[in-house]
């Protein structure tokens, strides 16, 4: 009987999609794990693979055409068993492409780290023939090379199977077998107040929002909505950390290896964060959520909104292992490239406007995370030093936290942490 395709769940917290571009078209025979089409979500552009073998027999939504909900039937494939269904069936024309609003152009993001969204309801069990586990062939190599145990993941596939975009959000046998504190229910989302009709006398051009800046205008209403900020600042000399980046630059100039900044302070808020693991918490309804390792998410801008990859392990990985993941990372977020997984979760975030010339700013919490820092611009400035008053190169950075996981003297802990770690970086490479 013929198969019908429909629109995946790439991310637990997808709810719709733009179907950006179609890699089959009528006629065509697919096998499982041949990658069919592109699909563009909230944060990122995904493939999508065939898990079936057939012929694609109707392309039922036009590339190009967004708002897709998850589950809508987006194609169909006729099996070999189906006699003269395809050829039939192949005579269906696909829908004239809807028209795609223009994007916006590159937007200097606020510094705030989008907010995550409730996950949406998990999909049926496996079905299963017998104790046989239904995957397509690429979901069982990545397993298997994730070390992923295809018995506790759930498939979103025809038939309960299990497919590539399911084990992006799927944890290794390791990370399954250990017992996981489960998060209350959270609230219901805040709705934003409908926007009354805009009305104008200047010259101007409305331009459609894209689906990233929607989900980070919805995310952010959300998190201040129902997060209790608080705000704590520290003015930190830099002197010393520039000195020890451009000893370790001279020294790894061979390996290909640049460090920047950036890269050392996400070493000193993951140690700092380990140095004061009371700030290392979510909050989860009736749980407080600690975490064993430091997680850090940095907020990098792309076209129309931002992104916040994760730096997995900071606390413990080489500051020039630091900077090759944010490389790989910021490139592929640019290119909407990155998987779920690498962008969502994080223990704490980072975000630093320094390089805009910002002297400093507080950023909006990225929940469930506990805490963000937010870094501003390094500038000569009077400071203290040795008891004398003196010229250093000086930064401010806020920490903003949430007050329902973490007070304010186990923020000030963390604060007081990052500013010696900074000012004593030689800590940083011990």
């Amino acid at each position: 009987m013929p198969i019908q395709i429909k629109m995946p769940a790439l991310s637990p917290t997808m709810e719709e999609g733009t179907l950006a571009k179609w890699l089959v078209k009528v006629g065509d025979k697919v096998s499982s794990g041949d990658i069919m089409a592109e699909i563009e979500t909230d944060k990122a552009t995904m493939e999508f693979e065939a898990v079936d073998e057939g012929t694609v027999v109707a392309i039922e939504v036009a590339e190009g055409t967004e708002g897709v909900k998850v589950g809508t039937v987006i194609a169909t494939i006729a099996g070999e068993d189906d006699g003269d269904a395809a050829p039939a069936a192949a005579a269906v024309s696909a829908p004239a492409p809807a028209p795609v609003a223009p994007m916006p152009a590159p937007v200097a993001a606020p510094a705030a780290a989008p907010v995550a969204a409730a996950p949406a309801p998990a999909p049926a069990p496996v079905a299963a023939a017998g104790d046989r586990i239904v995957a397509s062939p690429l979901a069982k190599r990545i397993a298997s090379e994730k070390g992923i145990d295809l018995g506790t993941v759930t498939g979103s596939g025809p038939h309960g199977r299990i497919i590539k975009a399911d084990l992006d959000v799927a944890a290794p046998k390791a990370a399954v077998a250990a017992p996981a504190a489960v998060p209350a229910p959270v609230a219901a989302p805040v709705a934003a107040p409908a926007a009354a009709p805009f009305s104008t006398d200047i010259p101007h051009e409305a331009v459609k929002l894209s689906s990233m800046r929607k989900t980070i205008a919805r995310r952010l209403t959300e998190a201040k909505a129902t997060v209790p900020h608080y705000y704590l600042t520290v003015d930190i000399s830099l002197d010393k950390l520039l000195k020890l980046r451009a000893e370790l630059n001279a020294a790894l100039a061979g390996e290909g290896v640049k460090l920047s900044v950036n890269d050392l302070l996400i070493k000193a808020l993951g140690k700092a964060l380990m140095l004061a693991p009371d700030a290392n918490v979510s909050f989860a309804g009736d749980n407080l959520i600690r975490y064993s390792r430091a997680d850090i998410a940095v907020a990098v801008s792309i076209p129309g909104g931002l992104i916040t990859p994760i730096v997995t392990g900071a606390d413990v990985k080489s500051i020039s292992a630091i900077q090759k993941d944010m490389a790989d990372l910021a490139a592929r977020a640019k290119a909407g490239k990155l998987a779920p997984h690498e962008y969502q979760g994080g223990t704490a975030s980072l975000s630093n406007l320094g390089m805009f010339g910002i002297k400093q700013f507080v950023a909006v919490i990225n929940p469930p995370q506990g805490m963000i820092m937010a870094i501003g611009a390094g500038e000569k400035r009077p400071y203290v030093i040795d008891d004398a008053l003196g010229i250093a190169t000086v930064m401010s950075a806020t920490g903003s936290f949430d007050h329902r996981a973490i007070d304010g003297a186990e923020g000030a802990q963390l604060m007081q942490a990052f500013k010696t770690l900074v000012e004593a970086p030689l800590a940083l490479v011990a």
